[in-house]
């Protein structure tokens, strides 16, 4: 599988915002060796369906959390970067993202979705009004982060304007 590729592109950038004097919360961390041993278990034969979607949900969360503490640590451009990279990974597994993310309830096979932890200036409230501006929907889940979805290209543009959002504080 292909998962290993995107795993690795979010340890480097765990690590380069570690470079940065940024601190990774621990629960990142568990889950990036999560990821990892999700990723042996799916790889072995008869075990795919549950632990691919353990899989992507460690990869989504451990994505989301990095990102957010790129934004605080990084310029817009390098969280782009990152961005595609992470993409690029996505991509060498021969599946897109939006299929492999197809596992979170209530969001459509064919829409991108992001999990957003709220933190600091971006309040469930604030991120909810920067959704409803980008044409896209959001989902609360019951540990409090927010599932944002939507079409690939909007997504894309609402990570943006956060980035913008966060780079101008």
């Amino acid at each position: 599988m292909g998962h290993t590729a995107t795993w690795k592109v979010l340890e480097n950038l765990m690590i380069e915002v570690r470079k940065k004097g940024a601190i990774v919360p621990p629960n990142v961390l568990n889950d990036l060796r999560s990821a990892k041993l999700m990723i042996k278990i799916s790889e072995s034969e008869g075990s795919r369906g549950d632990a691919e979607q353990k899989v992507e949900e460690y990869l989504a969360s451990v994505e989301s959390s990095l990102i957010s503490e790129a934004q605080k640590t990084f310029s817009s451009e390098a969280v782009d970067q990152w961005l595609r990279h992470i993409e690029e990974a996505t991509a060498e597994t021969g599946e897109e993202k939006i299929e492999e993310n197809a596992f979170i309830t209530g969001v459509p096979r064919d829409q991108k979705w992001v999990r957003i932890e709220p933190h600091g200036n971006f309040t469930s409230e604030r991120i909810k009004q920067m959704v409803k501006e980008n044409n896209l929907s959001v989902n609360a889940q019951k540990d409090g982060r927010l599932v944002v979805y939507g079409q690939p290209e909007d997504i894309k543009g609402f990570l943006k304007k956060m980035t913008i959002e966060t780079n101008k504080k």
